[in-house]
């Protein structure tokens, strides 16, 4: 049971990390604010690994890991990056509280819902991303309008139903994707270390891994629905 224990700390870590990060957004250092958001990003990435090994729902199945792993996930993907587009004034001033309440709301949605994860590895609907699109709005210096504009898109996409690749656990082009996801990882501490100024050839070369995922979901979906089995997967993924 011990041993099972040191999966949850470790998913644990994140609610520090986002501590970390809504610290460094209030004294408005971003870089440093992204930098813990990157390293929460690496544990949940691998923390799934780690409890499968260790075996965690077997020898701990008094603990709900998964349920911990949603309240780190949504204080890393969602609040944390709210407050940051916020407090960066990456937003129109009329604007700013609506468009940071969508974040939170419609998230607070797509977290609970049944079928959030599925029993085939997929999420449905927007997987709340906001804090790699939170660092994207940052490193692009696009208009406030424009960021609001996306962020609005993007919370309304939360609840359209197409599915979303989970990128550590899907079976299709597996290694292509663990591939392109770790150079993408690259890419993003190489753009972390040149901020505030990012060189544009390094942005749009991390721009594929983003485009290549969004992409492979899409086909995945639509070849989910034409295909009279896939309509009936889908089912929510059990807590493990």
């Amino acid at each position: 049971m011990t041993i099972a224990l040191v999966a949850h700390c470790y998913t644990a870590v994140g609610a520090l990390l986002a501590f970390l990060s809504a610290a460094a957004i209030v004294e408005q250092d971003y870089r440093l604010a992204f930098f813990w958001l990157y390293l929460q990003v690496a544990v949940d990435a691998t923390d799934g690994l780690l409890a499968r090994a260790l075996r965690v729902s077997e020898r701990t199945p008094w603990f709900n890991g998964a349920k911990l792993d949603d309240i780190v996930d949504y204080l890393c993907y969602v609040f944390v990056p709210a407050l940051l587009v916020w407090r960066a004034g990456l937003l129109p001033d009329g604007l700013a509280f609506p468009v940071v309440a969508a974040m939170l709301l419609s998230s607070a949605y797509g977290f609970n819902r049944e079928d959030a994860k599925t029993s085939d590895h997929f999420f449905t609907g927007f997987p709340s991303y906001w804090n790699i699109v939170a660092f994207y709005l940052f490193v692009a210096g696009l208009p406030a309008p424009v960021n609001a504009a996306v962020l609005i898109g993007l919370a309304a996409l939360v609840f359209v139903p197409i599915r979303y690749l989970y990128p550590s656990r899907g079976a299709t082009l597996q290694r292509l994707t663990n591939a392109l996801g770790l150079g993408w990882g690259v890419l993003m501490v190489f753009m972390l270390w040149q901020l505030p100024v990012v060189s544009p050839p390094v942005v749009l070369a991390s721009l594929v891994y983003p485009f290549y995922y969004a992409g492979l979901s899409l086909i995945l979906e639509a070849r989910r629905r034409r295909s009279p089995v896939g309509r009936g997967q889908g089912r929510p993924e059990s807590a493990a």
